[in-house]
């Protein structure tokens, strides 16, 4: 394995109800565009325009989250809704349960008749108008045969509404099972008046915590500047929006101001605070040529930048449409309520029409009326919308929630899976080490001087790309060592560079190189194995035939990974680390910061076979690597970790990305993982032991032996109350520490 000419690294690479199917209409997630619509519960249904799902019928809401986004107009609309509503309802309560008063006092001022045609007119607003998009979605629901929440709802609400206006305008038509005592059709316009009320109460409280739960996207967009100091090609400077920067423009960043996209600085010093990307408090220093990301904070000094990722491309909008795709992906627990949620539905309403017949036939007088209001409080009551949010209300949260803590999960699959792992594959450079190599030591022959060693080494190697002729080239300079012209410069696949500098011929690389060429190097054998035994990557010079020295370049670990190596072991993790490097350097990396495994001098195709012999183990594998040639094996493991520090490739073919690439972030998203999932199986529990215990009461199993019937208005309210719970349960997990 050649130590010099085979790169480590690529250089330079920067529900409520579900239903079969989705109309013509929809379109895939990832053909979503900003300024379009989906359905928080079916991610693949995409609009141009706002509207109601087709398969739940829940509410349409933005692909892309805007800082404008405070208030929808859904939630406008079922806020006045409501409140109208609500106003309208109490009256027809008040009519409905005057008997309960003390002394009846409405009996004594209104007759029976006067009071039904009074809850006619208070009620009819409220459903026909109040309740109205209930209406039309079970509607839709029918007539595309996706039946969902707001079928039952529609069944349960107009059932109760229309065979009240039957009662009061043709009550001779009833026969008298519908009767009561007095020869009265009773009517139960308090009913449907209440549940359109509570259900309208349940969509306000959901909508507003679905705003919520995009609360941590509308931080980060917050954190962007909204205007940047341009300088023009004639010397002068102005203000413009960020929407009208260019790729290559010159923007000044004063002192303390935001640093409006993501450039390379070209003029000043300074120490910009990155804290908002890394969670690292400590200002990080900046010279000419340093990298600068958009919304990070300038400290005392004075930058100019040349822009080289704008809009859509800056690492803050990317970071922001990773964390909005993952929050509408689903996770594969949400396969269990999809799979009850597709008979759910239609066994209520079965269950509904049994309770009918059985309290037809065997009830009590009126034994129609009990049919009746027992079926309506089945419909209401077996509402799935509780199970339709379960999941995704959970996944939303921590995604959110992630992107604060300096984890991307780029799926909700992810989230599930990461708290399965038991084996970490890792990179070695870039993941455990900075990835960027540094000259360490110059060892010579007879009368060489290192200087002179480093002066040909370096002068040939500038017109290598290679990262360790880059940390060569580099420690030359900043040595003060003049660099020559080479002549002749050839790359030699595998083995290292040779060329001809200040009239001598010169050889760098490793010992088959040296062997290639006929040159002796065992004096030098003995202390380029012990560099490798101390982590650093040792290449041979040659100069005109004879061995003139040893160079050594060392990628130096990254002060986190041995508390992330710890942190993880304590988590019950086996790391091993995988690595193109020669194996002595890799494993003298992996004694070092105690990994349990080493697999050295792999190419990228053996790092896929890597994890493979590890998943064929049983093992659950999580690979994490930044470089284009980590993409495969990221794609292979059960979960996929990408450095946010490494390159675009590796990040998407991975299904987490760690935007410091600090190791340390697996932890707590693996922390964050297994509190979501508890909070699934919180949410999953909620929803099927409500419906569970509530059917059955509401077809009234309890009554031969209790006497106890489910009112269809307490039948609403507990099912608002499930959803709501649920809403509750998901939000905890924005206060979970990490």
């Amino acid at each position: 394995m050649n130590e010099h000419a085979q790169p480590e690294k690529a250089a330079g690479q920067g529900q409520c109800g579900h239903g079969r199917h989705a109309s013509a209409g929809d379109r895939s997630q990832s053909d979503a565009r900003p300024g379009q619509w989906t359905c928080p519960m079916h991610p693949e249904v995409v609009r141009d325009e706002p509207g109601d799902c087709p398969k739940c019928g829940m509410t349409l809401e933005r692909v892309t989250v805007s800082l404008d986004d405070d208030d929808t107009p859904e939630l406008q609309d079922m806020t006045r809704r409501f409140w109208i509503s609500a106003a309208l309802t109490l009256p027809v309560l008040a009519l409905a349960m005057g008997h309960m008063l003390p002394g009846n006092p409405l009996a004594a001022l209104l007759d029976t008749q006067t009071r039904q045609w009074l809850e006619l007119l208070f009620a009819t607003p409220v459903v026909l108008w109040g309740g109205w998009p209930f209406l039309v979605r079970a509607v839709q629901s029918l007539r595309t045969l996706n039946l969902n929440m707001f079928t039952l709802i529609g069944l349960g609400v107009s059932v109760a509404y229309f065979y009240s206006v039957v009662a009061v305008l043709l009550p001779e038509l009833f026969p008298s099972s519908f009767r009561g005592d007095h020869g009265q059709v009773g009517v139960y316009f308090e009913a449907a008046a209440a549940i359109v009320t509570l259900i309208l109460l349940g969509q306000v409280m959901e909508l507003h915590a679905r705003s919520r739960t995009s609360s941590a996207i509308k931080a980060l967009l917050g954190m962007a500047p909204k205007t940047a100091r341009r300088l023009n090609t004639d010397g002068s400077e102005e203000d413009v929006a960020i929407d009208e920067l260019q790729l290559g423009d010159r923007l000044r960043v004063r002192p303390g101001e935001k640093v409006p996209v993501d450039g390379q600085v070209a003029e000043g010093h300074s120490a910009v605070d990155e804290s908002m990307l890394t969670g690292e408090p400590v200002p990080v220093e900046k010279t000419a040529g340093d990298r600068v990301i958009g919304a990070t904070i300038n400290g005392t000094g004075s930058l100019v930048i040349t822009a080289q990722q704008v809009g859509d491309d800056t690492t803050l909008s990317q970071i922001v449409q990773m964390v909005a795709e993952a929050q509408r992906s689903r996770a594969p627990v949400q396969k269990l309520a999809d799979q009850v949620a597709a008979w759910f539905v239609p066994a209520v309403i079965v269950i509904a029409v049994v309770t009918f017949i059985v309290w037809a036939l065997f009830g009590p007088e009126p034994r129609l009326s009990y049919a009746l209001i027992n079926a309506i409080a089945v419909l209401i009551i077996a509402c799935p919308c509780a199970l339709g949010l379960a999941t995704p209300m959970s996944i939303m949260v921590a995604t959110g929630k992630g992107a604060t803590a300096g984890v991307l999960f780029k799926n909700a699959e992810a989230i599930e899976v990461l708290r399965q792992v038991d084996t970490l594959v890792v990179d070695k450079t870039g993941t455990l080490t900075e990835g960027r190599p540094r000259l360490q030591a110059v060892h010579t022959l007879n009368d060489w001087r290192g200087d002179d060693v480093l002066q040909l080494a370096a002068s040939l190697e500038r017109g290598s790309e290679h990262p360790l002729a880059a940390a060569i080239v580099s420690g030359a300079e900043n040595g003060g060592v003049q660099l020559q012209a080479a002549d002749n410069f050839e790359s030699h696949t595998g083995q290292g560079v040779t060329g001809r500098v200040l009239g001598h011929d010169v050889a760098l690389g490793n010992r088959a190189l040296m062997d290639a060429r006929d040159v002796d190097v065992q004096a030098l054998a003995d202390k380029a194995e012990s560099l490798r035994r101390n982590g650093q990557t040792a290449m041979f010079v040659a100069v005109d035939g004879a061995a003139a020295g040893v160079i050594s370049v060392a990628d130096p670990i990254k002060t986190t990974t041995q508390e992330a190596v710890t942190m993880l072991h304590a988590e019950g993790i086996r790391i091993v680390m995988v690595s193109g490097d020669n194996r002595t350097t890799a494993e003298a990396v992996a004694r070092q910061l105690g990994i349990d495994e080493v697999v050295a001098e792999v190419l990228p195709q053996q790092k896929v076979d890597t994890v493979k012999r590890l998943q064929q183990e049983g093992r659950i594998v999580a690979m994490a690597g930044d470089g284009i040639n980590d993409a495969p094996a990221l794609a292979q493991a059960e979960v996929g970790i990408a450095m946010g520090t490494g390159t675009d490739v590796a990040m998407e073919s991975a299904g987490i990305t760690l935007i410091k690439g600090d190791l340390r972030a697996i932890v707590r998203a693996r922390r964050l993982s297994r509190l979501t999932l508890r909070n699934i199986r919180q949410n999953l529990f909620f929803a099927f032991a409500y419906n569970s215990l509530g059917v059955p009461v509401a077809a009234g199993v309890l009554y031969p032996l209790f006497g106890l019937l489910l009112s269809p208005i307490i039948a609403a309210l507990a099912m608002t109350f499930s959803s709501v719970s649920v809403i509750t349960n998901a939000l905890r997990l924005n206060r979970a520490d990490l």
